[in-house]
């Protein structure tokens, strides 16, 4: 689905309002800007020159929506957005550059600033090119678009609260006490007090200023939902959010968080990034913004908890338990008890499942399980009685589960933590305020308790299950691409009726349980937003002109879906039709990746991004997530990310590169694949070698692709991937009665042929021959 976070972002430049040279103006302007900026000396790289070089790059509109001029940012310099602006305008000949360099400093340094004070007069040729869109807190009064909320009331009762205790600053995350990536109506606390509903942020509110922090995916997102309360920093590194509370807060200040929201990494972080500043940061398990949300605070959940089908299940939790004992015992430290704080964790464990978060099957819950007994915090009123009478079968002894109250998990574990133990704990999943109760000597600590390690592992029977609710979700996929076809020409579809649609499809599937995320449905420029997902009332008309993007997936009893598709029903334009292509050679290239055991996905990962990076494109989130058995669509501690483990025989993991022109469209190709032991010609020691077999079975959009660009190893993998979809969708399309989409699954599946590419290539070997011959007679 769903994109994951990127890596270390720079962040692009700040949007200010107005008018903006014409292209050609702002073109020569960038160059002028950049290269001033690249040829002063170190002696003379005045205020002025930084000032009149970023002024020229921060227009109101990203340069790069402009034909024939586009920006970017680079790190180490100082200017806005904490980069360089550098334009791709045609370059300066190098003649020319020659006799600029060549003249004396105070000679060039002057023509430099005759050239910016014409592009400064180049202003007289501007027009107006307003966004209405996003927020512009620039005029006065400030703009705000219909998407933004008004916190004004949220924010004064806050900083009421924080007054009455002595705070000086409140942080506030996007999570919940189990480190939930998506989170119950009752835990969108930071959404309650920003209108923000991105699944990544951080909000800060002093006595006269408020921030949120939040990655590239959310930028766009979050310039709409705010208001100008707000000041919106493009990054999510603790240090920037410590140096901001520096800033503002005055020594001897104190700044306070709920211990029970944040991991044990994040507070120590803080706690890093205030060292010596004077301020002292404050647990509170009182949490205020609780506290003034008072009774508009939804409600605890109340929905059944149950147990999953044995048909469904890879094996029983009794199996599963000992095999965590097993662990446990094999451990150089031979740990007592293992904490379970995640919410898939004790679900999978358990072989149960609820609805308390949006999207994902999971329910309010923590274990403690030691070498002897078994302890389930939990609303035990909300368990069915078969889900009672399995944790209870084994009552008495080792594997009985002892039902406590889902509150009581702090007391019980301090207790516990009194006598001679050592508590196993994964630190991503386990919040400050439980690791906080038990004493340092006793803990152990990794990044992921065994639990997350096992579940990311499926067995041949969850293999099974994945593949054949796969083959399900392709029927609902092709039938919504067809229902597409057909109603977009007709101007019927929008975003919004497009989602639901697709929802609906998948709800008509057998086993199923509704989507797996809300769904993705972004035509033209919103499908540039990563997570963009359209509103009742105010989301596009789909086009025959335009892009369109679906990032969807599905819930079924035997497995998680998430596939993306983007389409075109008209005439794409070269760049679309080629940045396409490119996304799918990269989707190819790490599909068909053979690789080593042991090998960690962000090893690997650029193969994805190889075929942009060759023409100067990139996508700015992760190239992929681990995906569960009817559980969460995104599963750590499998993908592609730094914090990823190694990739192992029986993983699941999404592979999804993208390419987004702002404002303009947005192209992601999403598959799901296992991991699997590869055939090669030799064999190296005990350890095979690996690769992926795709598990989506959705063809791509022949109207996008540009045989041209593709080799002879790209058109024989998709055509031995359309053979795969034919032999394993096309019997369930016909077994459903769905003749008309079988014949659209037979026409988009036809075989590509393999001439063309054969035929560029010899046409590219051909002028490489003729270029070396060149080279050799000029030598």
């Amino acid at each position: 689905m769903a994109v994951m976070p990127p890596g270390p972002a720079v962040a692009s430049p700040p949007r200010s309002t107005g008018t903006r040279p014409g292209p050609a103006v702002r073109s020569w302007c960038h160059l002028v800007a950049d290269s001033f900026a690249l040829t002063l000396r170190d002696g003379e790289r005045t205020s002025l020159s930084r000032a009149r070089a970023e002024a020229l790059c921060e227009e109101d509109n990203d340069p790069r929506s402009l034909p024939g001029a586009s920006a970017s940012l680079h790190p180490g310099s100082k200017g806005a957005g904490g980069g360089t602006c550098r334009s791709t305008a045609p370059s300066v000949p190098s003649a020319s550059r020659s006799a600029v360099t060549a003249m004396p400093p105070s000679r060039w340094t002057a023509a430099w600033l005759l050239l910016l004070q014409g592009c400064f007069m180049g202003r007289s040729q501007l027009v107006a090119s307003p966004r209405t869109d996003i927020r512009d807190c620039s005029v006065d009064p400030p703009y705000l678009p219909p998407t933004a909320t008004n916190s004004s009331a949220q924010l004064t009762a806050l900083r009421d609260a924080m007054r009455a205790r002595n705070i000086h600053a409140y942080i506030v995350p996007s999570t919940d006490a189990h480190m939930s990536e998506y989170i119950a109506d009752r835990d969108a606390r930071l959404g309650w007090l920003t209108g923000f509903t991105g699944s990544a942020g951080t909000g800060v509110v002093t006595e006269d200023r408020a921030a949120l922090w939040t990655d590239s995916r959310y930028w766009t997102q979050a310039e709409r939902q705010l208001d100008c309360n707000w000041e919106l920093q493009r990054t999510t590194w603790i240090e920037s959010i410590g140096m901001w509370i520096v800033e503002v807060v005055p020594a001897g200040g104190n700044v306070s968080l709920d211990p029970f929201l944040f991991s044990i990494d994040t507070w120590k972080s803080y706690q890093q990034a205030l060292q010596g500043s004077g301020i002292t940061l404050l647990p509170m398990e009182t949490n205020l913004v609780d506290q003034v949300w008072g009774n508009q605070r939804p409600p605890l959940p109340s929905s059944h908890i149950y147990s999953l089908p044995e048909e469904f299940t890879g094996s029983s939790w009794q199996e599963k338990v000992a095999g965590i004992r097993q662990q446990m015992e094999e451990h150089m430290r031979s740990p007592t008890a293992l904490l379970l704080s995640g919410l898939e964790e004790t679900a999978w464990l358990f072989n149960l499942r609820g609805d308390d978060i949006p999207y994902n099957p999971v329910f309010y819950s923590y274990t403690l399980l030691t070498t002897t007994t078994i302890s389930l915090f939990v609303d035990s009123a909300r368990l069915t009685a078969e889900a009672q009478q399995s944790l209870r079968s084994g009552c008495p002894g080792p594997l009985c589960v002892e039902l406590w109250d889902y509150g009581q998990v702090s007391s019980h574990l301090h207790h516990y933590a009194q006598g001679n133990v050592t508590i196993w704990l994964g630190t991503e999943y386990t919040t400050y305020g439980l690791y906080s109760i038990i004493p340092q000597e006793k803990l152990l600590e990794d990044s992921y308790s065994p639990v997350m390690h096992a579940k990311a592992v499926k067995n041949a029977k969850e293999q099974e299950l994945l593949r054949a609710a796969h083959v399900r979700d392709a029927v609902a996929v092709i039938q919504y691409l067809l229902w597409l076809e057909k109603m977009v020409p007709q101007g019927l579809v929008d975003e919004f009726s497009g989602a639901r649609h697709i929802d609906a499809l998948r709800r008509a599937q057998q086993y199923s349980h509704g989507p797996s995320f809300e769904s993705i449905s972004a035509s033209g420029l919103n499908a540039a937003l990563a997570h963009y997902s359209p509103a009742n009332g105010s989301s596009r008309q789909l086009s025959v002109d335009e892009m369109y993007l679906a990032d969807t997936g599905g819930q079924y009893l035997d497995g998680t879906t998430d596939i993306t598709r983007t389409v075109h029903w008209g005439t794409p334009t070269s760049l679309q039709k080629e940045a396409y292509t490119r996304v799918l050679m990269g989707n190819i290239d790490l599909s068909r990746l053979i690789f080593p055991s042991g090998t960690a996905g962000r090893t690997v990962e650029t193969f994805a991004r190889r075929a942009l990076w060759e023409v100067g494109l990139n996508y700015g989130h992760g190239t992929g997530h681990g995906i569960g058995n009817f559980l969460s669509v995104h599963e750590w501690p499998v993908g592609f990310q730094s914090n990823n483990v190694p990739l192992t025989a029986g993983m699941f993991t999404s592979i999804e590169p993208g390419y987004y022109q702002d404002g303009e469209f947005g192209i992601r190709i999403e598959d799901i694949v296992l991991v699997v032991e590869a055939q090669t010609k030799h064999s190296t020691g005990d350890k095979p070698f690996l690769t992926f077999e795709v598990v989506s079975l959705v063809p791509y959009d022949r109207n996008l692709i540009d045989v041209s660009l593709l080799s002879q190893e790209h058109l024989q993998y998709l055509n031995a991937y359309y053979e795969t979809i034919r032999a394993r969708v096309g019997p369930e399309l016909q077994r459903q009665q769905l003749e008309e989409e079988y014949r659209w699954l037979q026409r988009n599946t036809e075989p590509f042929p393999l001439s063309s590419a054969a035929s560029t290539t010899a046409a590219m070997l051909g002028v490489l021959a003729i270029t070396s011959l060149i080279s050799v007679l000029q030598a």
